[in-house]
């Protein structure tokens, strides 16, 4: 039994599916399913059942899986005394981004290496509700992510950002003339935002499902730049961070939504546990006090 088996076992057993576990682990998927049937052999008991679209625990593998995570855990230990003896952290931190953020996520990730050379570092773009579910299932170690007024379930975060949301229109569009509108106003009319999944999307379809209507999509695009386009053509109302409207002042009117008010908030999250090793934790650890003292700087 080699802890590598184990490691893909629980893997497996969390992801319920041996591409992502494959991702999770950063090996090849033929290898993760070669690796878990050597297991298999040695114990002499099937751990997972294929049957399905996805794959669960047999009886023996749910009640081999505390043991699994435990002998993990135990050997992260070790490791994890050793280097705090020597001074030296390796391992892993995998860190995910919204496409548009205003945290320096480059010179973050260069302090953390230089302190901690043999630390790879991973960086992927994502939207917010996959970067949350990442965060929650241990795929990543933090995120810089754009939610509304609530936190997320399972989330720890610190706020890097709180901007308005704002109805962006072109110079001739009915609403220009307005400073504020209430969100009923934009009942019905053609609506120009972010796709499912990102923070101001979710905020939108909400806050309008809360007044009793659906919003109206009648484009789509992740690039708020893109959107901020769209609008200045006249094609819509745009649904954006107050900072991005009123960066084109030539071209669009920046009009606050209120009655409810809209606001969005850009986060550093990780999971309310903390990261699972050690690499993350320190990761985690290093980016808050960093933000805290810019913020305080500020």
């Amino acid at each position: 039994m080699e802890l590598r088996q184990l490691e893909y076992f629980v893997a497996v057993a969390e992801e319920r599916n041996f591409t992502r576990a494959a991702e999770r682990v950063h090996v090849a998927q033929p290898g993760v399913s070669a690796q878990i049937k050597r297991l298999e052999r040695e114990l002499g008991q099937e751990l997972l059942d294929r049957s399905g679209r996805q794959v669960t625990l047999t009886e023996v593998g749910a009640a081999v899986l505390p043991y699994a995570r435990a002998a993990l855990a135990a050997v992260d230990g070790a490791r994890l005394a050793v280097d705090e003896l020597t001074g030296l952290l390796r391992g892993h931190v995998a860190v995910g981004a919204v496409t548009s953020h205003k945290v320096d996520l480059p010179g973050m990730l260069a302090e953390f290496h230089q302190r901690h050379p043999a630390v790879e570092i991973t960086l992927s773009e994502d939207d917010t509700d996959n970067l949350l579910d990442a965060l929650r299932n241990g795929r990543l170690d933090a995120a810089v992510a754009s939610i509304g007024r609530e936190a997320p379930d399972g989330i720890a975060l610190v706020v890097v950002d709180e901007q308005p949301v704002v109805a962006a229109v072109a110079h001739d569009h009915e609403l220009a003339p307005h400073t504020a509108i209430s969100l009923d106003t934009l009942r019905g009319r053609p609506l120009i935002s972010l796709p499912r999944g990102t923070g101001i999307r979710r905020l939108l379809d909400d806050a309008c499902g809360a007044a009793g209507f659906r919003p109206h999509i009648a484009f789509e695009a992740g690039d708020p730049g893109t959107l901020a386009n769209l609008a200045a053509k006249g094609l819509g109302v745009a649904i954006l961070p107050e900072i991005v409207a009123t960066l084109r002042p030539d071209e669009l009117t920046a009009v606050r939504i209120e009655r409810p008010p809209l606001s969005g908030r850009l986060v550093f999250a990780w999971r309310a546990d903390g990261p699972s090793g050690p690499a993350g934790r320190a990761f985690v650890t290093a980016a808050r006090a960093r933000l805290e003292a810019e913020r305080s700087d500020s």
